[in-house]
């Protein structure tokens, strides 16, 4: 059962805004004897020098029933959901042979009551670039996923605001992607809207397989101490939700589409898709089309061109695009769609400043769409060797202040945590991962393809990619 400290303290920094009230520590409702351990993956591995995990959901306040009931049943639930997810309420442990695993040990996870009676739904909503006050929302700001030999895997904060309730999720990122993550905060909210119990069965259960690809007896070494966020952490940075309509996205994927030079070659005819069908000009890649380029491509490539141009680098100056991609179904035999863990890979694009510019959208749209398309099951296991032939941190940042990278999708089922009383409202994260370039892809709360990109550029750049036509066209008020 859940055991409980009360407290009554606030952050330094948000002081003014929110204050917690109360912090205990929640166990499965029920010992699991099916795992024991799980063995960090290679794709698990390079993610332990990156924050925790943030994301939450702002929700309406259900009429009729108090807040302290609310606590209690955001609680009961919690203990329920940890008892079908084990791992997130163990430790970090490494053995003596330098291999990390998952000690699945019942530790129990952080669940933290907070208040903030100045807060509205609207202050989170409305305001044009995204509060600082959102971020203490959230726990464990700026944890490093190694700091999990330690501290809880995951945390669980839910603020009282004046007129709703923001639920706030923190998971160790090398124990989660984006896909387990969201997973678990599904089931959360699943249990919680079937009553709180104790729950035998839930909708899709986790897969702790660890027998696949990814399994490794690579070892990566840290130096003492544990390792850093390898980005600065304390750059100024200004952050905005823009919102792109269905209907904006269409025109778009046609924009996008309709100028790729229009060659059809026979995979495509025949109903396949075919990574062959590219030619290189002069050193410049052409895209020729083979499958059509998506939706999301095209956004991608909008905002690549945009943001490079916001940021008046010289024409000579290499950008580069980096989109983490689901490997689950690119293997072959592809994984459970509900493998729990990270089963990610970076795809990176790159391109001048000045061919980005130059060229229309439908060239930068035509390369990020080659890389996708090519990273199959023969790309997946090729990362793999090559990392396990020098293991290494994934270097998150931007180094060079000509890159982006992109994170989170709009495909994840963000929207489909109803707890009870109606879809959350707005989609938010926290502090954890951020820096000039960071982009994460939200679907849109009216849905039918509609997509939130949560941007976060250096002020400057921010202020000149708000006044880029070709960008704002597209953007809805």
């Amino acid at each position: 059962m859940p055991t409980c400290r009360s407290s009554s303290s606030s952050s330094s920094l948000f002081s003014s805004y929110i204050t917690v009230t109360s912090k205990c520590t929640v166990f499965p409702s029920e010992e699991s004897s099916a795992v024991a351990s799980l063995k960090l993956s290679v794709s698990d591995l390079p993610m332990l020098a990156c924050h925790y995990i943030q994301k939450g959901v702002l929700l309406n306040r259900p009429a009729d029933v108090s807040f302290d009931s609310l606590v209690t049943l955001f609680r009961r639930s919690l203990s329920s959901a940890l008892s079908h997810f084990p791992a997130l309420a163990g430790r970090l442990f490494t053995d003596t042979l330098g291999h990390l695993h998952i000690l699945c040990n019942d530790s129990g996870m952080d669940f933290i009551v907070s208040r903030a009676p100045h807060i509205t739904v609207d202050s989170i909503i409305s305001p044009l670039h995204v509060p600082h006050f959102v971020k203490s929302f959230f726990p464990y700001d700026k944890a490093i996923s190694y700091s999990g030999h330690s501290r809880p895997l995951a945390a669980i904060q839910v603020t009282e605001l004046s007129d709703g309730i923001f639920v706030g999720c923190t998971v160790n990122h090398s124990v989660t992607d984006g896909t387990s993550f969201w997973h678990f905060f599904n089931t959360f909210a699943e249990i919680c809207k079937s009553g709180g119990g104790p729950v035998k069965s839930i909708s899709h259960l986790p897969d702790f397989s660890r027998d696949t690809v990814f399994d490794s007896p690579a070892v990566l070494s840290f130096p003492p101490g544990g390792p850093v966020v390898t980005f600065n952490g304390d750059e100024p940075l200004r952050e905005r939700i823009f919102h792109f309509s269905r209907e904006a996205i269409l025109k778009l994927k046609s924009k996008a589409n309709n100028a790729v030079i229009g060659v059809t070659c026979t995979a495509e005819i025949m109903g396949k898709q075919s990574n062959d069908c590219w030619k290189d000009t002069n050193s410049k890649i052409t895209p020729i089309k083979t499958a059509e380029i998506s939706s999301f491509q095209s956004l991608c490539a909008l905002l690549w061109r945009c943001v490079t141009r916001a940021r008046s680098l010289p024409a000579s100056q290499t950008t580069t695009f980096r989109m983490a991609v689901n490997c689950r179904h690119r293997l072959e035999p592809q994984l459970d769609p509900y493998y729990f863990g990270n089963a990610i890979q970076s795809i990176p694009t790159a391109a001048t400043a000045g061919e980005l510019l130059s060229n229309e959208m439908s060239w930068s749209a035509g390369l990020l769409h080659k890389n996708v398309a090519a990273h199959g099951d023969a790309t997946v296991r090729k990362g793999i060797t090559d990392w396990e032939s020098s293991p290494r941190l994934f270097p998150l940042g931007n180094a060079d202040g000509a890159s982006i990278t992109m994170g989170s999708s709009p495909r994840f089922p963000m929207y489909d945590n109803d707890f009870g009383w109606g879809r959350p409202l707005a989609i938010r994260s926290g502090g954890a991962n951020k820096f000039n370039g960071k982009i994460s892809a939200f679907p849109g709360r009216d849905g039918g393809g509609s997509v939130d990109l949560e941007v976060v550029l250096a002020p400057a750049t921010m202020e000149e990619l708000e006044s880029d036509a070709e960008f704002m066209q597209f953007v809805s008020p």
